[in-house]
C-alpha cells in the first residue's frame, strides 16, 4: 500500500495532510515528489517539508500524520518529536500531528523557514 492508499483509508491521516498540503503548496513555487512512504515538498530540487504517516508502518500507534521540515538551525521548541543533523548544517525537525489545530501559525512560520533557506 503507498502513501495515497493509506492516507484514503485512514481519514484523520487524510484530512491532515490535505490540510498540510494546503499550508505547504501556499508558500510559492512548490513541486511535490510522491513516493511509497511519503511526500516530498520540493523548491527546485531541494526538499523543505516531508509529510509521512507513521502508522503506515507501525500500526496505529503514534500520531496519523508527521511533517519533517528541514530548517538551517536546529530549533529547540519542544514541540518538536525529534530534530536530526543528517548532514552539516542540515536540520531535520519531525513534528507530529494530531488535528488540523497543530498545523497553526508556528508551523506555518516554519515552513516559511525552511522555504526561504530551500534557495
Amino acid at each position: 500500500m503507498d502513501l495515497r492508499e493509506y492516507v484514503a483509508a485512514h481519514g484523520d491521516s487524510r484530512e491532515l495532510l490535505d490540510e498540510a498540503r494546503a499550508v505547504v503548496l501556499a508558500v510559492g513555487d512548490v513541486a511535490e515528489k510522491w513516493s511509497k512512504s511519503q511526500v516530498a515538498f520540493r523548491r527546485g530540487t531541494r526538499t523543505f517539508v516531508l509529510a509521512w504517516a507513521p502508522g503506515q508502518y507501525l500500526g496505529r500507534r503514534g500520531a496519523p500524520l508527521v511533517l519533517s521540515i528541514v530548517l538551517p538551525e536546529r530549533d529547540a521548541d519542544p514541540r518538536w518529536k525529534e530534530v536530526v543533523e543528517p548532514r552539516q548544517g542540515t536540520f531535520m525537525h519531525h513534528l507530529e500531528l494530531h488535528s488540523i489545530g497543530d498545523i497553526d501559525d508556528q508551523v506555518r512560520g516554519w515552513i516559511d523557514e525552511a522555504y526561504a533557506a530551500a534557495e
